[in-house]
């Protein structure tokens, strides 16, 4: 019977709390206390996994993950699991919450949450849902190659959106921010502009024109290129994927997939949304250039997929107490040197793509659809006419040659990727960059 050669467990303690209003009612105050772990143990190919939750022995709870791997090892035999070399984390530099939500009293957060509903409730509004969300969490990591370490930290955001609707046809206007800090985040940002430029939108949205597909010149803008940066390239890089064979970037490192103008990183250590000091599996957080000056450079890992390809682990991430998998961060498409203007000039007639409404991308087959909040004609070099439910299709690997110019105007957006029915907190971002041909159609 083989033995288990490794085991590692991560102990989190966490206090959240969530304000939900339903057009300006309460719909939701809760504030949840949690504490709990989640186990590994491998056994020569087989990984066991367990969770705990409240008052545990961490013993124990190490002992039924490795009884688990055993016993799944014994049942059906796989080849050796080999784990990338790490070292004990020099946990530095955390971000610094200057005013801790836990300090504001419950019914401030309230009041603050509907004044910035009351803010997205122009005129056309006819519903608007808001959310506050604040937590904080304590992360302890141990493994059986001695490594011992733990941070604090807290994220803070809201959203808001806005419905437009008129003759049964509705518009939707959103905005939100998230971050690695405290309640300050609310002095940061103009919340209450944000709120009535979500309202604009969407009755802007609803007297818009609607989409004509076609295939044409596209400029995106940072949000809607950094979604592409996320799900397009980000979600393909992963190296979990690419070892089930799910990845169009499959053999392609060092292989010229992109526009030389077309760098690519994901950056847990910037103080945004996806930061983490260390990474699920207690590797030190750092910069990954996935594409550099248009050639594929490197996966994201984990220690594992970092021992089957060769390359850096430190992207294995979990939500809370889960199994943590190969994971994005902070994700974006790196400045250029041109303006936004000179993209306006360059494309002359087509059209301007900005933020997002999702999509959907199949990395295997490297295709994708994603839904811009708005579209803008670009007409003789200027953006003219309102366009609404327009989205971006195709390939890739084609839209990442296509870019003819990359702005030097970068901007972050924060949100959540879900993969592996787990929700991890990121940030994705861009310039503005300029595409030759896209597919643009009606969402």
């Amino acid at each position: 019977m083989n033995e288990v050669c490794f085991y590692d467990a991560r102990v989190i303690d966490g206090t959240s709390t969530s304000i939900v209003l339903d057009n300006g009612n309460i719909e939701e105050i809760s504030v949840n206390y949690s504490r709990g772990c989640g186990v590994r143990a491998l056994c020569g190919g087989s990984w066991g996994f367990t969770t705990a939750e409240g008052n545990f022995d961490i013993k124990d709870a190490i002992s039924s993950a490795s009884e688990l791997a055993q016993q799944m090892n014994n049942i059906s035999p796989k080849d050796k699991v080999e784990l990338k070399p790490t070292e004990e984390p020099v946990v530095k530099d955390l971000p610094v919450a200057t005013i801790d939500p836990k300090d504001i009293p419950i019914e401030e957060k309230v009041q603050l949450l509907k004044d910035i509903d009351s803010h997205a409730k122009i005129d056309g509004i006819s519903s608007t849902s808001a959310v506050y969300s604040e937590a904080s969490v304590k992360v302890q990591y141990i493994n059986s190659e001695g490594i011992d370490c733990e941070y604090d930290l807290i994220r803070t955001g809201f959203a808001i959106s806005a419905v437009a609707s008129e003759g049964g046809a509705y518009q939707v206007g959103r905005e939100s921010r998230f971050g690695v800090s405290g309640y300050e985040l609310f002095e940061k940002n103009d919340v209450f502009a944000l709120a009535e430029s979500a309202g604009r939108t969407a009755v802007e949205l609803l007297g818009a024109k609607q989409a004509k597909g076609g295939t044409l010149p596209v400029i995106l803008d940072p949000e809607l290129a950094g979604v592409f940066a996320h799900e397009a390239v980000g979600h393909a890089s992963e190296a979990d994927l690419v070892l089930e064979g799910s990845s169009i970037l499959e053999g392609r490192i060092g292989e010229q997939i992109a526009s030389p103008l077309i760098n690519i990183i994901d950056d847990p250590t910037i103080h945004e949304y996806g930061y983490y000091p260390f990474d699920s599996e207690g590797v030190t957080s750092s910069k990954t250039t996935i594409i550099k000056d248009g050639t594929l450079n490197s996966y994201i890992h984990s220690r594992e997929t970092a021992a089957a390809l060769g390359g850096e682990p430190g992207n294995c991430r979990a939500q809370g107490y889960s199994e943590p998998i190969v994971r994005m961060s902070n994700t974006y498409i790196d400045n250029g040197d041109s303006n936004f203007d000179e993209m306006l000039e360059d494309v002359k007639d087509g059209m301007y793509l900005t933020g997002s409404r999702g999509g959907q991308v199949n990395t295997g087959e490297g295709i994708f659809q994603f839904n811009a909040e708005k579209g803008y004609l670009i007409e003789n070099g200027e953006v003219t006419t309102l366009i609404r439910d327009v989205s971006l299709s195709g390939k890739t690997l084609e839209i990442l040659n296509n870019v003819t110019m990359v702005g030097n105007d970068l901007k972050m957006h924060s949100g959540r990727c879900g993969k592996g029915g787990q929700l991890a907190p990121v940030s994705d971002g861009s310039p503005h960059i300029s595409i030759s041909k896209a597919l643009v159609g009606g969402a």
